[in-house]
């Protein structure tokens, strides 16, 4: 079950950076007439791939803590699941509200490309962590 943890958050992390580095940086390319269906075709599209895959690493976590799971870098890893989560809702989800509301906007979608660099990092040391673990 490790492995497929593993290759879930690895989903994720390859996801993360292709929006860090793709999407949003796109964001700004957009330009004003475009940007309210590019922003809302983005976040309806994003979330049926982002969905499953989260609930999916959350799942095989709480299996693998249920199977007695306890080496401390697993442990430690989850902690970045929930930053990474608390980062989405406290941070991204907002920007992501603001610019539904009021459309493009330079300095929301900087703010959004800035505050991202915490969830994908938080993703990518997970990702290392439970590569680590497997290649011990």
């Amino acid at each position: 079950m490790l492995l497929i943890h593993t290759f879930i958050t690895w989903a994720l992390v390859g996801l993360i950076w292709h929006v860090q580095i793709v999407q949003y940086p796109l964001f700004l390319e957009v330009g004003r007439e475009a940007f309210e269906r590019y922003h809302v075709g983005h976040c309806l599209r994003i979330s049926f791939v982002v969905g499953p895959l989260i609930l999916l690493e959350s799942a095989t976590a709480a299996w693998l803590l249920w199977q007695g799971e306890t080496q401390p870098l697993f442990l430690a890893s989850l902690g970045f699941i929930v930053l990474a989560w608390a980062s989405t809702f406290f941070m991204q989800v907002p920007v992501h509200n603001r610019l539904t509301l009021e459309g493009w906007s330079e300095p929301l979608i900087r703010r959004l490309i800035r505050t991202n660099w915490l969830r994908t990092l938080a993703w990518t040391a997970r990702g290392l962590m439970l590569a680590w673990l497997l290649l011990r």
